[in-house]
């Protein structure tokens, strides 16, 4: 379970990109790109997030704020084996991201205290796609709660 406190990290982190000569890369943040950006320009910066880090990222979360709704989006990178081959990196096709869950949270402000819908449930994050390798005793895949969804809608909201 993630705390709400990991929620305000409004920290960034660089991927150069690989392959691309004189390109500086790609940085994520979760501070304001959600809300300056269009969701179109959201999903080109996923693509690029993928292709840029020569597939080595594969998962991508969007979170689109646009004043009365936030959508998240989880994006993951599709790799399907050849039949008969062996899994080597020769034998993965990049087939590019799927739209694996859509959420969307809305605000209700005509109750008292002010309510947050969340539609489909949790968020849920893939152990072996964030970390890149099958999980260990204890280790599982990161999950977002309902409540936990709407504590990070309020924090949202309180910002703007």
């Amino acid at each position: 379970m993630a705390s709400k406190k990991s929620w305000r990290d409004i920290s960034s982190a660089t991927r150069l990109a690989q392959g691309y000569a004189g390109r500086r890369g790609k940085e994520g943040d979760s501070s304001e790109a959600g809300f300056s950006q269009t969701l179109a320009q959201l999903r080109i910066g996923m693509r690029q997030w993928f292709s840029m880090s020569n597939h080595e990222v594969k998962i991508v979360l969007l979170a689109k704020f646009d004043g009365t709704t936030i959508l998240l989006e989880k994006w993951e990178e599709e790799i399907p084996v050849r039949p008969g081959a062996t899994t080597t990196r020769h034998s993965l096709q990049h087939q590019g991201p799927v739209l694996r869950q859509t959420i969307t949270i809305t605000r209700d402000t005509t109750t008292d205290p002010i309510s947050y819908h969340v539609t489909s449930g949790a968020l849920v994050l893939s152990f072996r796609l964030l970390f890149l390798r099958d999980r260990g005793p204890g280790e599982g895949d990161l999950a977002f709660g309902v409540q936990e969804l709407e504590e990070y809608a309020e924090d949202v909201w309180a910002q703007v």
